[in-house]
């Protein structure tokens, strides 16, 4: 209809040109010049027609079509011309629970029904209102018929002919991203230790949630700035060069052989709290360091340089990908924050403190303390204005426990306020979560009571990973190579899922029994159901060859009801995404994937891909259609996997 529109506008403009040029030769209009502007005024809308229409084209073959949204259109043209007058009718459209209600259904009756009572005062029983919906369907390609359902639900079936074409765009083009319009840039900002200290299971969920955001918005076509924040700024940094400097006095020639940067936080913070002139000390080197004395901003890169290393070999295991930019990087910019605040007339004294008062939050913003140091709020808004003016974002992502959940939004309300963006142009969002927990429902500890180390929790599900191969005596078929690919698919596969399938606003219980589990919504299971659909082309001697020369020949039966569940499933991917995008929710995809996943167990149970003689066991029939349905079915979990951050094996 898009282009239907775009093409006729084309054609009328054109004629408008001609005629134009028609009055221009015939001198019969009195101001030449006027038509002259106005010829290369249409001849430019003409141009961006034509550039439009041609983007939206290639745009549409290269991008998966999303039935949810197709069917958005068609009922919001079909309700805008039953009830022209209607300002912002409800749309809602929603895939059918059974299939006895069709395909997807419209359920926007009810919802009109109760505006024309309370704002015309007719009461029109919301059946009737589907019905005259349902009469005004514009023509499309996608919908076979709709019958009216209950008291007023509009239940939806598609062609059989549309779900056939798309599966077979999806087999020649690959998976493709929802279309998104303008390509925008968006800030993500996860992981985030700080400097000195081990990263611990608390940093687990921020850095699996944000790489997987960060898939997601690159899969989609977003330019993605992911950023760590780290904590490498500040006082803690006076009592580590202070200790550094009693400790290994010839730092400056020799690098400190510092092992455990922990242990030596611990043994600098222990002389801190106890010996007064190691803390008198420790003052003067953050003034030494604040002020950029060469000795002082050397050893405070030894110090982060050690961190940094450690870090490196958790993000090299989760496959994780980002940039640092901590705190220091925003130290300069600071007092301009400070002035800009207190040039609008925000700032207010208390006792020796500049702080902001942000209408509808409580507890105000200390952008300056009383010795006149900067703090936490005065970073994070100085951060805000960096990625909105200088980074240019359009949507910037914060990816951090819920705890920090009213310090952002004071943040972000203040970042309003001031002018800086505007909440209807700008996206700026705090995706929070919970917290990691043991089985005993408390925080996760170790058994001493301590923090859970990150590198032994990666390590641990190494080990257990391994035993479960072993287990099953996989180390018996596969490879050395082979076993060791699945052993980290598996370990590293099981911690990311077992954390986005769940809900990241909740809570979850951390359980590598429950993880390694190869049965239920669990990576395992996953895993194992990905690379048995795989092997199946495989074991019919059916190469890629052959199975892409098929994808462009062969028409997709969906005669079948499992073929036919199937395929509806396997074509809801984009609007999955697109749900996603919208609420950063990823725990969706994975119920998505293993709703894929069982669906086609369904479907293999009961239609025959590959046919053998009972007695031989020689293939007499390949069914490639129902093949094709397996690649297209492996080829949208992989994609799934890669945006989740699992690397799935041919061989498990």
């Amino acid at each position: 209809a898009q282009f239907a529109f775009q093409e006729n506008e084309i054609k009328l403009l054109t004629a408008e040109i001609e005629r134009l040029k028609n009055f221009g030769c015939l001198g019969v209009s009195p101001s030449l010049e006027g038509l002259r502007d106005e010829n290369a005024k249409l001849k430019y809308r003409l141009n961006f027609l034509k550039k439009s229409l041609q983007e939206e084209r290639s745009k549409s073959i290269k991008s998966m079509t999303n039935i949810n949204s197709c069917l958005q259109e068609i009922f919001g043209a079909a309700i805008q011309a039953a009830y022209p007058d209607l300002e912002n009718p409800p749309l809602v459209v929603t895939p059918s629970q059974q299939p006895k209600f069709g395909d997807y259904q419209c359920n926007s009756a009810m919802g009109i029904s109760q505006i024309l009572l309370k704002t015309r005062e007719q009461k029109v029983i919301p059946r009737e209102i589907a019905e005259k919906i349902a009469k005004n369907i514009p023509a499309n390609e996608c919908i076979e018929k709709v019958e009216i359902a209950g008291p007023g639900f509009i239940n939806v079936h598609l062609r059989k002919d549309f779900v056939s074409k798309q599966l077979s765009n999806l087999l020649i083009n690959g998976v493709q991203p929802p279309a998104i319009g303008k390509r925008k840039k968006v800030v993500v900002d996860f992981s985030s230790p700080n400097i000195a200290k081990e990263m611990h299971v608390g940093h687990l969920r921020s850095t699996i949630i944000g790489e997987s955001m960060c898939r997601l918005f690159e899969f989609a076509g977003y330019d993605v700035l992911r950023l760590n924040h780290l904590g490498d700024w500040g006082t803690q940094f006076g009592m580590l060069i202070a200790h550094l400097q009693d400790k290994f006095p010839d730092y400056l020639t020799v690098s400190p052989p510092i092992g455990d940067l922990q242990a030596f936080y611990k043994e600098s913070k222990r002389r801190f709290d106890t010996e007064e002139e190691f803390k008198k000390r420790a003052y003067q080197c953050v003034v030494l360091l604040q002020s950029k004395n060469p000795d002082f901003i050397k050893a405070w890169n030894l110090i982060c340089d050690v961190s940094r290393r450690e870090f490196q070999k958790i993000y090299n295991c989760l496959d994780v990908k980002i940039i640092e930019r901590g705190e220091s990087f925003y130290h300069e910019m600071m007092k301009d924050i400070v002035k800009e605040f207190e040039d609008k007339g925000f700032v207010q004294v208390d006792d020796g403190r500049k702080v902001v008062f942000v209408p509808g939050f409580p507890v105000p913003l200390t952008i300056m303390k009383s010795d006149g140091g900067y703090t936490y709020d005065t970073s994070d808004l100085a951060a805000l204005k960096h990625r909105l003016f200088e980074e240019k974002g359009d949507i910037l992502i914060y990816v951090v426990d819920s705890g920090q959940s009213v310090h952002f939004q004071t943040v972000f309300a203040a970042g309003q306020m001031i002018g800086w963006y505007d909440p209807k142009v700008t996206r700026v969002a705090h995706a929070a979560f919970g917290v990691v927990l043991g089985e005993d429902k408390k925080k996760f500890k170790t058994r001493s009571g301590d923090t859970v180390r990150l590198i032994d929790l990666l390590e641990e599900g190494l080990k257990r990973a391994m035993d479960k191969l072993k287990d099953k005596e996989r180390d018996k078929v596969l490879t050395p190579e082979e076993l060791k690919a699945a052993q980290t698919s598996v370990a590293f596969g099981c911690i990311k899922y077992a954390d986005l399938s769940h809900n990241r606003l909740n809570d979850y219980v951390f359980s590598f029994d429950k993880m390694l589990d190869d049965r239920g919504n669990t990576a395992a299971y996953l895993l194992y159901a990905f690379t048995r659909i795989r092997a199946i082309a495989r074991l019919a001697n059916i190469d890629e060859q052959m199975l892409r020369k098929a994808a462009r020949e062969e028409v997709l039966v969906l005669d079948h009801e499992k073929e036919w569940k199937l395929g509806k499933c396997l074509l809801r991917f984009p609007e999955i995404l697109q749900k996603i995008l919208e609420d950063l929710l990823l725990h969706t995809l994975c119920d998505y994937l293993y709703e894929l996943a069982t669906t086609f167990t369904e479907f293999y149970d009961s239609c025959y891909c590959v046919e053998k003689d009972r007695q031989t066991g020689q293939i007499v029939k390949v069914n490639m259609w129902r093949l094709l349905l397996c690649e297209a079915t492996a080829t949208v979990m992989a994609k799934g996997f890669d945006i989740l951050g699992i690397k799935p094996v041919q061989r498990m």
